[in-house]
C-alpha cells in the first residue's frame, strides 16, 4: 500500500489530530501551568462538592476539573462579578474614623503686664557703624521658657498703616506682653560680630545688639577725604574734574569775547586764560587810571 500522499503517511507515525484534540490538549496545558503558578485553594469562591465536581460560589458555574476552573475565573463573567462585589462591599461598609491626631497640649498663662525694657543707641567709633541695643527684663518669666525675638515687616501688622520706610522687632516670654520697637527699614548685618543675643538667666534680662550695614561710599577723588557712611554725589560730567572760583582770575574784556552774543554768561572755567598785568611788556599794559 502506499502511503507517500496520505497525511501522516510516514510509515510507524501517528495521524492528524482533530481541532477537538488540540483545544484538549491546550487546555490540559493551560491546567498544569496555572497550578504551578496560581495556588487554587486559597480562592475564597473556589468548592469541591460532594460529587467530585468543582463550583464557583460567586457564579454558581460548575467545573469538571481545576482547568476548567481557572479559565472561568480569567472570563468576562466571573470579573464583572468580582467588581460588583467589591463595589457593593464598600458600599455597605462602615465609615472608617479617621485617625487621631496627636493633641498638643497647649500652655496657657496669665498675662501680667508689659517687661521693663532699656534701648541705648549706639556707633562705632573706628568705621561709623550704627547700632541699637536693647535690655529686657523679664523678672518673673514663667519656669523653662526662654525670650524669643524676631524682626516683622511693617506689612505684616494691623496696628498702623503699613509704611516701607519701617520695621518691627518683636521680643516675646510668657507670662509677659509681647512688645515691639519700631526701627528704620534698613538692611541688618548679620556678621557674628555685629549681631548677638545673651540670656542672662541669674538676672532674668535678655541682651540683643545688632548693626546695620554701611551705604557704600562712592571712591575720593585723589586728595580729598570722603567722611564714612556719606554718599558723594555723582559728576554731572565725566571726565571733568571740579573747577575751584578763583578771586584771582581777572574779568573777561569790555568787548566781551569774539564770537559770544553780548549779555552772555560766561563760567568761570570758560574765561581765557591771561597773565598778570606785571608780566606785560610796557607798550601792551592797560593805561592807568588818573586822579580826578
Amino acid at each position: 500500500m502506499d502511503f507517500q500522499h496520505r497525511a501522516g503517511g510516514k510509515t510507524g507515525s501517528g495521524g492528524v489530530a482533530s481541532s477537538s484534540e488540540s483545544n484538549r490538549d491546550r487546555r490540559e496545558r493551560l491546567r498544569q501551568l496555572a497550578l504551578e503558578t496560581i495556588d487554587i485553594n486559597k480562592d475564597p469562591y473556589f468548592m469541591k462538592n460532594h460529587l467530585g465536581s468543582y463550583e464557583c460560589k460567586l457564579c454558581l458555574t460548575l467545573h469538571n476539573n481545576e482547568g476548567s476552573y481557572l479559565a472561568h475565573t480569567q472570563g468576562k463573567k466571573h470579573q464583572t462579578n468580582l467588581a460588583r462585589r467589591a463595589a457593593k462591599e464598600a458600599k455597605d461598609a462602615p465609615a472608617q474614623p479617621a485617625p487621631e491626631k496627636v493633641k498638643v497640649e497647649v500652655k496657657k498663662f496669665v498675662k501680667i503686664g508689659r517687661p521693663g525694657y532699656k534701648v541705648t543707641k549706639q556707633r562705632d567709633p573706628e568705621c561709623g557703624q550704627q547700632s541699637l541695643l536693647f535690655q529686657i527684663d523679664y523678672p518673673e518669666i514663667a519656669e523653662g521658657i526662654g525670650p524669643r525675638h524676631r524682626f516683622m515687616s511693617a506689612y505684616e501688622q494691623r496696628i498702623e498703616p503699613p509704611d516701607r520706610r519701617w520695621q518691627y522687632l518683636l521680643f516675646a516670654a510668657e507670662p509677659y506682653e509681647t512688645i515691639a520697637f519700631k526701627v528704620p527699614s534698613r538692611e541688618i548685618d548679620k556678621a557674628e560680630t555685629r549681631f548677638w543675643t545673651h540670656w542672662n538667666r541669674e538676672t532674668k534680662q535678655f541682651f540683643l545688639q545688632f548693626h546695620f550695614k554701611m551705604e557704600k561710599s562712592l571712591p575720593a577723588p585723589p586728595g580729598q577725604a570722603v567722611s564714612v557712611g556719606v554718599k558723594r554725589p555723582p559728576l554731572l560730567i565725566t571726565g571733568l574734574g571740579p573747577h575751584p572760583h578763583s578771586d584771582s582770575m581777572p574779568p573777561p574784556p569790555p568787548g566781551g569775547i569774539h564770537g559770544m552774543p553780548p549779555g552772555a554768561h560766561i563760567l568761570p572755567h570758560m574765561r581765557p586764560h591771561m597773565p598778570p598785568p606785571g608780566a606785560l611788556p610796557p607798550h601792551l599794559r592797560p593805561p592807568l587810571p588818573h586822579d580826578g
